[in-house]
């Protein structure tokens, strides 16, 4: 059987789960990315093209089902970036790494708020790349609880864009101030003999407009004659 579940365990008796959910028949394996922060299991298919996650919470049914990210290219590995490396202030709550067949691709999963201010609710005191114990500590039976680090330092607020409205002036555009030219008597010819010939192609055109007036009152009056019958 390929039937792939999740299973929730109380750590103090591993004989049955306090939870059980089928999830679906496929032969890839889950990948699990627990945020212990936000209380949140994110399970990521081998060969799948989705991100499904869960809430696990304190009293039954301990597993809640959130949504699920779809994409259209499976993945063929999954990474989880560390909780300070995300973005607060675009309320980044998770990031994953894609492994695609020629590339890596960021995927970013984001809580929509409103507000701009650093968001205390989703950004707790996380664990600090410094570590609580060495190795041969542990190894000789120490045991201490992990150095928290705040995100807040790592918040840049957005700054508020200024709506800056640009007129144009029209006088902008006005011709450098500076002695005038004189007309001098080449333009004048210029304009004298342009102005002729205006005045002698609206001559013409009359004429022609008079022309084709007294040829179509011509026509008119033959054709009445004919269809009176008396041509």
């Amino acid at each position: 059987m390929s039937e792939r579940q999740l299973a929730l365990w109380d750590l103090k008796s591993f004989e049955e789960p306090i939870a059980l959910q089928e999830m679906d028949t496929s032969n890839g394996v889950l990948l699990p990315f627990y945020d212990p922060d936000s209380s949140i299991v994110y399970l990521c298919g081998k060969g799948d093209s989705s991100i499904r996650y869960f809430e696990i919470t304190d009293e039954p049914p301990y597993v809640h089902y959130l949504s699920t990210y779809s994409s259209k290219e499976p993945q063929r590995g999954m990474g989880f970036m560390p909780k300070r490396g995300l973005d607060v202030s675009k309320c980044e709550i998770a990031r994953f790494f894609k492994l695609h067949e020629r590339k890596c691709e960021p995927i970013a999963m984001t809580v929509p708020r409103k507000s701009d201010l650093f968001q205390d609710d989703l950004y707790p005191d996380t664990p600090g790349p410094e570590p609580a114990l060495e190795a041969d500590e542990w190894l000789s039976g120490k045991d201490a609880e992990p150095i928290l680090v705040s995100l807040r330092d790592g918040y840049v607020p957005v700054k508020n864009r200024e709506l800056k409205v640009v007129r144009k002036n029209v006088l902008d555009n006005r011709p450098p101030l500076g002695p005038r030219r004189s007309q001098s008597s080449c333009d004048a010819n210029f304009s004298r003999l342009t102005l002729e010939e205006l005045l002698e192609e609206i001559r013409a055109l009359r004429q022609a407009v008079q022309a084709q007036e007294k040829r179509i009152s011509e026509l008119e009056h033959k054709l009445g004659q004919f269809t009176n019958g008396t041509d």
